[in-house]
Order: structure tokens, then C-alpha cells, then sequence
């Protein structure tokens, strides 16, 4: 069965959330003389996101509002108790920073206009609209998916096959039809394939080179590679260097 859209995950598919997400907060400790707490960058990064994995587990669990997992994140990476405004003061000032370093990888763009003309497109992802719709708007790529669906809402996530299938389904295509995205072996790999969808699986870097491939996904290292995957003529599609 021929492909006939694509549905894509966001960060560190599209968006490189890995870059931003460093350079925007060490941007913000400097500016908030809070560098020198920490022995690198490195360790508070880690230390935000184990926080923020937390407080977004809670948020997705319905325990907590979209705001006060926010105010929630900043108030123990600073340990102490801040007020609501002051919380959301804080973490205004470094969306400052976090957003100033936000790109799309370089390959995102041409592959976009390689199939344009040949696959639609929507976006799973397994953050919140509130999050993801804005990111893609100041992207400059929000009107080139029919459709952005986020975990937040659906209420159920990757890399459960419902949330795979509900993007499916607002394309109004079987899942045979369908072509999936995204950066991680397990919750997007695996997850796509056992959904029934076409599993692309990019690994850029070869960060996962030591990782056993999941059974189901094709792997590729960029999206250069994506349309000779869908049987498109392109003057892309150079052959995986993964094999």
C-alpha cells in the first residue's frame, strides 16, 4: 500500500530541542547569577530536566494544571518558595533565552517542499498543544501539517498505538497508509511499527549507535533520506548509512 501522508514528532525531529534547550538555559543562568551553583552546564541541564520530567509526568497525570507544573519546575530547581508571580516571572525570563535559540534542523525545510506535492502531513507529539502549536508557529512551519495532535489533549501518548492511531484518523487514512517520524527508538520506533504505520526512525549523529535497533522501524541519519524511503523521485535519497 502506497504512502500517502507522513505525521512527524517535534523535538529533536524537527525542532532541535536537544540545542535550544542547553544554549537557552545556560543563557538564563548567566543572566540570573546562577552559573557558578553548579560544577558545568551540563549538571544543571540534567538537573532541570529530571525536574521537568517530573513535573510533567504529574501535569499528564491530570494532578496539575499546565501553569503549575511550570511554577512547580522552577520553584524546586531554585529550592525555595516562590510565589506564583515570581515563579512565573522567573521562567518568563528564561523562554527569553530557551526561544532565542529555537531552529529547525537543516534538513527539515527541504524535505518539507520534496514532498509537499506528494504526502500530507500532520504532527504527533507527546507534549501539549499549548507548547507545541506556538513552537511550530514561530518556527515558520505551523501551516504545512493538516493537523497537530498532542498527548495533553488526546489523552493517551506515544508510544501507545491509540495516539498513533488518532493521528491516523484525523488524516481520515488507514495506518498502512501512514509514515511516522521520529527521533526515539522505543517511544516513536517501536510505538509507530507496532501501530501499524510506516516506522521511521531517525537517529541523527548516531546517538543511539550503541543501542540495539528496535524490531519494526527503519532507520535512517537524516531526513535527506526520507523520500527515496516513500518511493519518491527527489533529487534526494542517498542510501541510509545505517543500512
Amino acid at each position: 500500500m502506497a504512502i500517502r501522508a507522513v505525521v512527524w514528532d517535534v523535538d529533536d525531529t524537527l525542532f532541535d530541542y536537544t540545542t535550544a534547550d542547553r544554549e537557552g538555559m545556560r543563557a538564563h543562568l548567566l543572566a540570573e547569577g546562577l552559573l557558578s551553583r553548579y560544577a558545568s552546564v551540563e549538571e544543571a541541564l540534567l538537573r532541570w530536566r529530571e525536574i521537568t520530567d517530573l513535573q510533567w509526568a504529574r501535569f499528564a497525570a491530570g494532578e496539575v494544571d499546565f501553569e503549575t507544573q511550570r511554577r512547580d519546575r522552577t520553584r524546586v530547581f531554585l529550592g525555595r518558595d516562590l510565589t506564583d508571580a515570581e515563579a512565573d516571572d522567573w521562567f518568563r525570563r528564561y523562554l527569553v533565552h530557551y526561544e532565542a535559540a529555537w531552529s529547525l534542523f537543516p534538513d527539515v525545510l527541504p524535505v518539507l517542499d520534496a514532498l509537499a506535492g506528494s504526502h500530507r502531513h500532520a504532527v504527533l507529539s507527546n507534549s501539549s498543544l499549548h507548547v507545541q502549536d506556538r513552537k511550530l508557529r514561530v518556527l515558520g512551519v505551523h501551516d504545512r501539517f493538516e493537523a497537530v495532535l498532542c498527548a495533553a489533549e488526546l489523552g493517551v501518548s506515544k508510544p501507545e498505538p491509540g495516539a498513533f492511531l488518532a493521528a491516523c484518523e484525523a488524516l481520515a487514512l488507514p495506518a498502512d497508509q501512514v509514515a511516522y517520524v521520529g527521533d526515539h527508538p522505543e517511544i516513536d520506533g517501536r510505538g509507530a511499527a507496532e501501530a501499524g504505520l510506516l516506522s521511521v526512525w531517525i537517529d541523527r549523529g548516531g546517538v543511539y549507535a550503541t543501542v540495539e535497533p528496535p524490531v519494526g522501524p527503519r532507520r535512517i541519519a537524516s531526513l535527506a533520506e526520507l523520500p527515496a524511503l516513500l518511493g519518491t523521485d527527489t533529487r534526494f535519497g542517498a542510501p541510509s548509512t545505517f543500512g
